[in-house]
């Protein structure tokens, strides 16, 4: 990220005061699929970002006549689950968030729509558009997230250039509304094989926390460490070995999200949001 973006949003906080509240709203990506806690729930990026966000509360100067801030006034919420589409999203979630009137929500959709084939790029962003709008009436303020580097993805390497356009709007619509941008695509330790999980589709639990990272850093937060660090070396692996993985890969997770996609089901049927509430961690 550019030193310019950094400073830009370093004022986020200070402007406002110190945030006590945030509420997430997305997809499976929000919701935390890929990175399992040890109760059998996902944890995810948005998680391990309100964890960072209420650390840094007794620690934040405040100027004359903002707000203090006192450990164990910080309240989240997730309103994310998978499988969600774009119109869905602002149908079911938006609405809460603008209920609960966090001082933060982070705002991540159109991914889902953006995979469907036919699917226009411009009308998504349109929608998201107007979705930002709503928010920013209500909200603190509304961080909006852009789409990952697909390239080394092997089932969506082909939607690189849809997803490219779909981000670039992201970005304008975050200019017109002066929105914070939790960039994933200039997040390159992503695109390491080992920030995914086994479906290839959704982060491994390292791969969520680099992203919670580089959420505090877009804020101005002081973080523990630099999502964008190197990952240690790897072993080489052999071509017999990455086919049986591309082979186990295609049976258990290929073939039934085809399955689900032909029969117009989603994996977030009969799923509902894990923390409906703005509720103290």
């Amino acid at each position: 990220m550019a030193d310019d973006s950094r400073n830009f949003r370093q004022g986020v906080i200070n402007r406002q005061g110190a945030i006590e509240s945030y509420a997430a709203i997305g997809d499976s990506f929000t919701e935390g699929v890929g990175d399992l806690g040890p109760d059998g729930t996902f944890v995810g990026w948005a998680d391990r970002f309100a964890v960072l966000l209420a650390d840094q509360l007794p620690d934040l100067e405040t100027e004359p006549g903002t707000r203090s801030a006192a450990p164990g006034n910080f309240r989240y919420a997730n309103l994310a689950v998978r499988g969600r589409l774009l119109d869905q999203i602002v149908e079911e979630q938006v609405p809460r968030a603008k209920e609960l009137a966090p001082d933060l929500v982070s705002f991540c959709a159109g991914g889902n729509d953006i995979i469907r084939p036919g699917t226009d790029p411009d009308d998504v962003a349109e929608r998201f558009e107007r979705a930002v709008a709503e928010l920013t009436e209500s909200v603190g303020t509304v961080m909006v997230t852009t789409g990952f580097d697909t390239r080394g993805v092997p089932v969506l390497r082909h939607l690189r250039g849809k997803i490219a356009t779909y981000t670039a709007h992201v970005r304008s619509i975050a200019d017109r509304y002066d929105c914070p941008v939790l960039d994933l695509w200039s997040l390159r330790s992503v695109q390491d094989r080992r920030a995914w999980d086994g479906d290839r589709l959704h982060l491994s639990p390292e791969g969520h926390t680099r992203v919670a990272l580089r959420a505090a850093q877009v804020l101005g937060l002081g973080v523990p460490a630099d999502p964008d660090q190197e990952w240690p070396p790897q072993a080489h692996r052999g071509t017999l070995e990455v086919r049986r993985d591309d082979i186990h890969w295609a049976r258990e997770y290929l073939v039934p999200w085809i399955g689900r996609r032909l029969r117009g089901e989603s994996s977030g049927d009969h799923v509902e949001a894990k923390r409906p509430d703005l509720l103290p961690l």
